[in-house]
């Protein structure tokens, strides 16, 4: 009877393992063996490459940002080269020459001290260059260097050369020749060196102007002198 029993038993836990398992438990069985059989190796599962998305994204995001933060800087450069400008000019200006000796060093005390505040702001965007490209701003650079240091022996050749200059740096038709090797220099330079080389020919002829504006009124007050002295001597 025990023999029996038992042999009952032993053949319920056969039929028992031979049953089929449900699908879900199947499937769970599956995935821990794959997950094992990859373990130890690099798999690039859907979440990681989701994520590598999202970041390449944000560094997106962040190159419009600091395209942005640069340009303001570079703003911020001009805006303080023009505020130099301003000041110097009224410092050097006729109606300065006009005015009472007091109210001259007055107004030059506060022209001071606005441009020492000014100069107190450092403002510097670093420009990324090859060597051909730092080769071809120092060229050009010397090439502008060599006119305005010449500036006083010829006024109106200087001129005429800074224009020729400028021509080469400017898309719109220009008024007068070209300097056509002065052009091949700044094409090989940066494009944020073209344009800053561009900017300080524009503001050496805009003081030619102002001063070819000053040295005529000038001759035009001695000529006016020089008649009010006839006209009384005779």
């Amino acid at each position: 009877m025990a023999q029996a029993r038992i042999s009952a038993k032993a053949s319920e836990g056969a039929q028992q393992q031979q049953q089929p398992q449900p699908p879900q438990q199947q499937q769970q069985q599956q995935q821990q063996q794959s997950g094992g059989q990859l373990r130890g190796r690099f798999y690039r599962s859907t979440s990681m490459a989701d994520r590598s998305s999202r970041l390449l994204e944000n560094l997106d995001q962040l190159e419009l940002r600091v395209e942005a933060f640069r340009d303001a800087a570079s703003a911020m450069e001009q805006e303080k080269e023009i505020l130099l400008e301003m000041i110097h000019n009224i410092q050097n200006s006729q109606d300065m020459r006009h005015i009472s000796e007091g109210e001259r060093e007055e107004l030059n005390l506060t022209a001071n001290r606005l441009m020492g505040r000014t100069l107190t702001v450092e403002v510097s965007v670093e420009t990324i260059r090859n060597a051909q490209q730092q080769e071809s701003l120092l060229h050009a650079t010397k090439m502008i260097d060599e006119i305005v240091n010449k500036l006083l022996d010829d006024l109106e050749d200087a001129k005429m050369r800074l224009m020729s200059l400028y021509g080469a740096c400017t898309s719109d038709v220009p008024a007068g020749p070209i300097d056509q090797k002065f052009q091949s220099v700044v094409i090989g330079c940066a494009i944020e060196d073209q344009k800053k080389i561009k900017r300080r020919l524009e503001t050496l002829l805009r003081n030619l102007e102002n001063s070819e504006k000053s040295i005529t009124l000038l001759e035009h007050q001695k000529s006016s002198v020089r008649q009010s002295c006839n006209s009384k001597q005779d």
